[in-house]
């Protein structure tokens, strides 16, 4: 008698390398030319300290990036030495900028600062106008475009009980009670992110307050009995991202982007393995073993960005390694 195992991730995985910046949060990279960057949500490319201006503003014409040169100091801290590159340019083709120390660009180092927080606003500074400088070239990255609609979206607040249940239980609890309560959902589809935030495009006839439902998933053996509330939290608004898009406001609506990004990632989810912020599929016409019983899959990596223009979908390659499915003696 033998036990098949498999599909278990091994470790995070690891992100391939691709021509755009550094993910949505703030993080710290290095490689660059031997320098330690600090890279400010993806909004333009990492320069080291001292590089000159690039040939086009920043996509947002906000902040290019904070860079040094020495060794990083201690946690909270910038590191000694740190500017920040301020486009002064206008828009696409013009030069020009302004390097100043980060302590004077209140990006939440150092004593007296406020602490950054899980959903920082930043507003963004407006560009004067469109630059004409230079000539236009094609530029291939793994950007690509996502159609918006225009409107409004439902964001509920869910929870499951029990709970700490695994985000995989958790979709097949929410794909089953979409299923079963047909008098509540109809042909809405909601999308979900494996803990507790739901959208809808339209709103469910439930109204502000919190409603209790009961799923059962068949079991092996005997059937398992959750209970999952549901509470109507916000109306995400469509309508100011695309005004922040289109440089109309300059306050950028991290709850709408937020929303975005669960609807992207909803249908792979329910798809792949997904490992962190990567999905990965079992291998099919290649084989990478690693000893041990462990072997390589390949995936995919994706995050939702703001443009100057457009919302986008980055792409990446990732890998990461797995339990191979086995006789388990």
């Amino acid at each position: 008698m033998s036990h098949q195992y498999g599909m278990y991730p091994v470790g995070q995985p690891t992100q391939g390398p691709g021509p755009v910046g550094p993910p949505p949060s703030m993080s710290q990279q290095s490689g660059m030319g031997g320098a330690n960057t600090l890279g400010l949500g993806g909004l333009g490319p990492i320069l080291p300290a001292g590089a000159p201006p690039g040939p086009s503003g920043p996509p947002l014409g906000g902040i290019l990036a904070v860079a040094d040169t020495s060794p990083l100091g201690p946690p909270g801290m910038p590191p000694p030495g740190a500017t920040a590159l301020i486009p002064g340019g206008s828009g696409n083709g013009a030069s020009g900028g302004t390097i100043l120390p980060v302590t004077g660009l209140g990006l939440g180092f150092g004593s007296g600062s406020p602490p950054l927080t899980d959903a920082p606003t930043f507003v963004c500074p407006r560009r004067p106008n469109i630059g004409r400088d230079g000539r236009p070239i094609l530029l291939r990255a793994n950007h690509f475009q996502i159609s918006m609609p225009r409107g409004y979206i439902n964001h509920y607040q869910i929870s499951i009980q029990p709970d700490k249940c695994p985000r995989k239980v958790n979709r097949d609890i929410i794909e089953t009670m979409v299923q079963a309560y047909g008098r509540i959902f109809g042909t809405r589809k909601p999308v979900f992110d494996g803990r507790n935030n739901m959208y809808t495009r339209d709103p469910l006839p439930i109204g502000n307050d919190a409603v209790e439902l009961e799923v059962t998933l068949p079991g092996e053996g005997r059937d398992r009995v959750f209970r999952v509330a549901i509470k109507w939290a916000e109306q995400v608004s469509l309508y100011a991202l695309e005004e922040a898009l289109e440089g109309r406001t300059r306050q950028i609506p991290f709850n709408a982007i937020q929303a975005l990004d669960v609807v992207m990632r909803h249908l792979p989810s329910m798809t792949y393995t997904p490992v962190g912020r990567s999905f990965f599929s079992s291998p099919d016409g290649y084989y990478h073993p690693l000893g041990g019983g462990r072997e390589v899959w390949f995936g995919f990596h994706q995050s939702v960005r703001p443009s100057q223009w457009k919302m986008m979908l980055n792409i990446d390659v990732s890998a990461t390694a797995f339990y191979k499915a086995q006789p388990g003696i």
